[in-house]
């Protein structure tokens, strides 16, 4: 199943009135796609769907409107945080440690760690460089989330 094939019977079963935990079985059961809650949530949020009840009572399904909140919440608290890390489960060639990084200040980079322990950071975009701010917020927040994975 490609994802337009995906979305399409995603799309369909909400503006049907399906909730999203039968959508969620549905997939796996009927397609052999599994797909967590939340990814399916994000996902479903990004479709055009008329959230309305297939009923005709033109009444607004309850837990999609509090599990939607939750989710721009979620989002709103994302985005205040500041930078964010991510550590790759499959390291690049040439280092120890890599991932991705988005800066507080919205410029987004690759970083790695090499054999020899030094950090280097390639930006997405050519000419892009974070600011100090950046770079020593991003070290510290790097080693907390090594220490907390325990890696090194």
């Amino acid at each position: 199943m490609d994802n337009q094939q995906r979305d399409d019977i995603i799309g369909s079963m909400l503006n049907e009135g399906i909730g999203l935990s039968e959508i969620q079985k549905h997939l796996e059961s009927e397609h052999s796609y599994k797909i967590t809650y939340m990814d399916l949530r994000l996902l479903s949020a990004d479709l055009e769907v008329n959230w309305k009840k297939v009923d005709g009572t033109d009444q607004v399904d309850e837990t999609d409107l509090d599990a939607e909140q939750d989710v721009e919440e979620e989002a709103e608290v994302t985005l205040e945080t500041g930078t964010r890390i991510e550590i790759s489960k499959i390291v690049r060639p040439g280092a120890m440690l890599s991932g991705d990084v988005t800066f507080n200040s919205g410029i987004e980079a690759e970083w790695y760690v090499d054999q020899m322990g030094r950090l280097g950071l390639n930006p997405k975009v050519e000419g892009e460089q974070p600011s100090e701010e950046d770079l020593e917020e991003f070290q510290i927040k790097l080693q907390e989330e090594v220490q907390k994975q325990q890696m090194f």
